[in-house]
Order: C-alpha cells, then sequence, then structure tokens
C-alpha cells in the first residue's frame, strides 16, 4: 500500500464539517444548473475534490480522513443543507470508499493506487445480479438500477447471489470496472435528477477473485480479508444494517433547508388577499414549530443510532440482531417525520410553491422522490424489529 500518499488524512472531523457548512451557499446556487444536467456540475464536483469530502471516510493511509463513523450521518446531512442531490452523491460514494476497506489489498491498490479521487457507484440488490464460479473469480450478469453517482465513478460495487446450479451458495459483491459495464441513460425522474443514479448493466464479466467479496454475514467465521490490513473499529460495522443512516442524513439535511427556505418565505409575506403578516396566523406558527420539532427528532434518532454503533465497535463489540433491526426502524421512521415535515411546509407555501423558482418546489419534489428509497419504507424497516421484540425470529444472510 502506499502510505506516502498525501491528501487529506490531517483534515479532522471539526474542519470537515466547517467545509461543508461553509459549501451551502454555493451549492444553493449550483442546484437549478445540477438538476438540468441531471448529474453534479464540474464546479460542484471540483469544489468536492478540493475539500475532499468525498474522502472522508477513505483510511488515511490512502490520503482519506477516516473520520469517525458518527459523520457517516454529519457530512451528508451538513451538505445537502446546500442541495440533497449533493449531500446524496457524497454519501454513496464516499461510502463506498469505505466499503472497498473490506476488499483485498490488492483490489485496492488498483482502484486508489492511481487515482485515490475515483469515484465508486453501486448496484446492492442481490436478486438483480447474478454470478456463476469462474476459473480465478466469477462471470457476473445482471441489471441494477437506482446506481448513484454513476456518471462520476470510475468503478461501481455490485450485487450478486453466486450460484452452482440451482443452489445459492454465496451474496456477493464484486469491483467491476466502467469498461465491463453499461450505463443506461434512464434517470428522468420526478426529483433528485441530480443524482444521476441511473442503471448499469452487464453479461459475463469476469470479476478476479480479489475483487469479490463475500457478504454472507450469518457465515460462521466470517470475516472481510482487508480488515487485516485496515484496524480502525469503525470499519466494521456492516452497512447492512447502517447503510440507510448517511442518505438518512440526506433527509434532514434537505428538510432543515425546507424549513429556512418556509421561514424566510413567512417573515417576508403578507397574504395575497388580506395583507395579514402570515407569521401571526397561529396555524403557520404551529406547522413551522412542528416540522421543526419533527426534524429536530429524526436528526436525534439517526445520530444517535451511530453513535452507539461506534461506541459499540470501539468497546470490542458489535451489534445484535435486535439492535441492527433498531437501527434499520430508526431511519426509516425518521425519514417519515422529516418528508411529513416538508409536505406540510410545502402545503403551506400555496400557490407560491408550484413555481420552478421558488426553492421548496425542488426540495419537497426531492424528498418525495428520496422517500421511495427502500430503506426508508417503514412497511419494510419496521415490522422485522417489531417482530424480534415480540419472541419470534428474523434471519438474513447479509445482515
Amino acid at each position: 500500500m502506499k502510505s506516502e500518499i498525501v491528501g487529506f488524512s490531517d483534515v479532522g472531523y471539526d474542519e470537515a464539517l466547517r467545509r461543508a457548512r461553509e459549501l451551502i451557499p454555493f451549492l444553493r446556487e449550483q442546484a437549478p444548473k445540477c438538476e438540468e444536467a441531471r448529474k453534479l456540475t464540474p464546479e460542484v464536483i471540483g469544489a468536492l475534490n478540493r475539500t475532499g469530502l468525498l474522502r472522508y471516510l477513505q483510511p488515511k493511509v490512502w490520503g482519506g480522513m477516516e473520520l469517525p463513523f458518527v459523520s457517516y450521518f454529519d457530512v451528508p446531512e451538513m451538505l445537502s443543507r446546500g442541495d440533497i442531490a449533493v449531500g446524496w452523491v457524497v454519501a454513496n460514494l464516499a461510502s463506498h470508499h469505505r466499503n472497498l476497506v473490506w476488499w483485498n489489498p490488492k483490489a485496492q491498490e488498483e482502484v486508489w493506487g492511481s487515482n485515490p479521487d475515483a469515484g465508486i457507484a453501486s448496484g446492492i440488490a442481490f436478486q438483480q445480479g447474478r454470478s456463476v464460479p469462474a476459473a480465478g473469480g466469477i462471470l457476473l450478469t445482471g441489471q441494477w438500477n437506482f446506481s448513484s453517482g454513476t456518471d462520476h465513478s470510475e468503478w461501481t460495487l455490485l450485487a450478486s447471489m453466486l450460484r452452482e446450479g440451482d443452489q445459492t451458495i454465496d451474496y456477493v459483491m464484486s469491483l467491476v470496472h466502467r469498461s465491463q459495464y453499461e450505463v443506461l441513460d434512464d434517470w428522468q425522474t420526478l426529483g433528485m435528477r441530480a443524482t444521476s443514479s441511473k442503471t448499469v448493466r452487464c453479461k459475463d464479466a469476469f470479476v478476479p477473485e480479489h475483487r469479490v467479496n463475500s457478504m454472507y454475514l450469518a457465515k460462521p467465521g466470517h470475516s472481510w480479508p482487508g480488515l487485516q490490513v485496515h484496524r480502525n473499529p469503525h470499519y466494521r460495522l456492516p452497512t447492512s444494517a447502517l447503510g440507510g443512516h448517511c442518505i438518512g442524513g440526506c433527509m434532514v439535511g434537505n428538510a432543515r433547508a425546507a424549513l429556512e427556505a418556509s421561514i424566510d418565505l413567512v417573515k417576508a409575506r403578507s397574504t395575497s388577499y388580506t395583507a395579514a403578516k402570515m407569521r401571526d396566523f397561529q396555524t403557520v406558527q404551529l406547522r413551522i414549530a412542528a416540522a421543526a420539532a419533527k426534524i429536530d427528532a429524526a436528526a436525534l434518532l439517526m445520530r444517535n443510532d451511530c453513535l452507539d454503533a461506534q461506541r459499540t465497535v470501539e468497546e470490542g463489540g458489535m451489534p445484535d440482531i435486535e439492535t441492527k433491526l433498531r437501527y434499520k426502524r430508526n431511519c426509516a421512521q425518521g425519514v417519515k417525520l422529516c418528508v411529513e415535515s416538508v409536505d406540510s411546509l410545502h402545503e403551506m407555501a400555496g400557490a407560491q410553491g408550484i413555481y420552478d423558482k421558488y426553492p421548496l418546489q425542488r426540495m419537497f419534489r426531492d424528498m418525495r422522490a428520496a422517500a421511495g428509497h427502500f430503506s426508508f419504507s417503514v412497511d419494510a424497516q419496521l415490522p422485522p424489529w417489531g417482530l424480534v421484540a415480540l419472541g419470534g425470529e428474523f434471519r438474513s444472510p447479509t445482515l
């Protein structure tokens, strides 16, 4: 490994948050341009590279910041106050810098050796990919949608069910170079347009063994080869339990931006028909206060989970299945609170809320579009914890 690489290893948590906070006005100015382009503008990508914020979870030995796990939530949350699409792309690409730590060091060298800024996208649904053993690796076929940040990536992590005949023998993630997969330009959506969350596909792509990692966490004695090198306990946390929290931070940041925009509107506005000041309406006061309380509650739920998980691994432990399910429950419920808040604020905006020029309109669309993510489905994420709490058993090979 190239420990001589220079980069952002001297940047700590407080400085990283300061850099993210200082970008907020710039990101708000760039947001319409990003949406029109359906990806982040070169100016935004340049700012993220200059500040190192795409590498806040990358190991220090590769020039990354290697920040504490709570930053998994905090950095995307702060950036999303400027533009949720930026926070979302950073959350995804930065979390994949973190995930690459689990791979064989040879794979890390291939990605980071020539370009430690290299973007890594993903396709995370195992059922969308099928792989079979081959000499020295696997053959991978599939089509994965919602590959966020794919326009800014040279690599991707693709999930598949590894099969021998009719039997699934493993659940694996494969590190695949852009030359081996096709990007489908199918990202025409209600919101989150700037995240370039397009579909990728490949057929019989050969992936060498060192670029394939088992995610079958339920296997006895399961471990990731990269953790023999990277000893930071934070890297032991599986994103199958907490993966929603980084993008959940984006939902909180977007809701905070919507609240700020709504407060500014109320302060500046009288009603069109009576000239009464909006701030004097108790219903308006109630909406503003209720939205703020829900957003704060959502932030506390998700951020506390990150701190709890961070503390657990620092003490040498690992969250049990009930705790992992609680994390997933809290993320979905927290996002539900954010969605309710932005819905209410947009409704309060009335006719003003339909104009493209009014930022809350985009924030509302982005919130509704992002809320469709599987991690945020209360129907999917709450019942498993309820089952376990009631004495039932929940099994997942990848949790």
